[in-house]
């Protein structure tokens, strides 16, 4: 469940050099050279954060941040600008276009990677390695496990993710739709009562352990998790 970044970058052994940092970080990517590529990449996958650069040829990074964080389907993934403007103007301009961060060039493989990092724990927090606990549940997305109480908790990957998210947003609640766009992904194309299914599996999975009740059902709005009591 290795995180995906999306790379935007028109010079090739820059967009390269950022590639290779992320993989030896242990980082999946993504690649486009512009604007038209960023698109086609997001109609396929949904990265957890993109590195944009701001001077694309045709369509610019700052013009392409903006149309992502108009639709629904991208708006939540973070973005990172990646431009050689320094002023403060211009990083103004970049954040006030919807990205999360700034990097101005030539920045260091380490710079990047913490930016990444305090970025993705802020905005996506499921989308890191980070252990989280909560309701007496352990989850170590690391070492793909889920205990309670030192008790390993079984569960199938796609209720593994489910659960990941739902700790990491915790007292939120999350339609079908929306969690289906999250877990599963914009590409992936299914019912939303397959939703409801792992829903049942993963409060199943929980019931030996006497945590099911933290995985909430909100009558005609979706689900949540959370510590405090509720009924189905």
């Amino acid at each position: 469940m290795a995180t995906k970044i999306l790379v935007v970058e028109d010079e090739p052994a820059v967009r390269e050099m950022i590639c290779f940092v992320l993989k030896q970080t242990g980082y999946e990517t993504l690649e486009a050279e512009d604007a038209e590529g960023g698109r086609a990449c997001l109609s396929q996958e949904t990265p957890s954060l993109i590195l944009m650069d701001w001077m694309l040829p045709g369509t610019s990074g700052v013009e392409l941040t903006r149309e992502l964080k108009q639709d629904k389907l991208t708006r939540d993934i973070p973005v990172i600008m990646l431009t050689a403007r320094g002023e403060e103007d211009d990083k103004v301009r970049g954040l006030e276009c919807g990205a999360e961060d700034y990097v101005t060039k030539p920045f260091s493989p380490r710079e990047l990677i913490a930016r990444i990092k305090v970025v993705l724990r802020r905005v996506a927090p499921h989308a890191t390695e980070e252990a989280v606990e909560a309701g007496g549940l352990r989850l170590d997305p690391a070492s793909y496990r889920v205990s309670v109480q030192g008790s390993e908790v079984d569960l199938g990957p796609t209720e593994f993710r489910l659960l990941h998210f739902f700790m990491t947003h915790r007292d939120k609640v999350y339609s079908r739709s929306r969690l289906l766009d999250t877990v599963w992904g914009t590409n992936v194309f299914i019912e939303e009562r397959t939703v409801d299914v792992h829903i049942r599996r993963l409060r199943k999975a929980l019931e030996p352990f006497g945590v099911e009740s933290l995985v909430q059902t909100v009558r005609g709005a979706g689900y949540r998790f959370s510590e405090q009591a509720s009924g189905r």
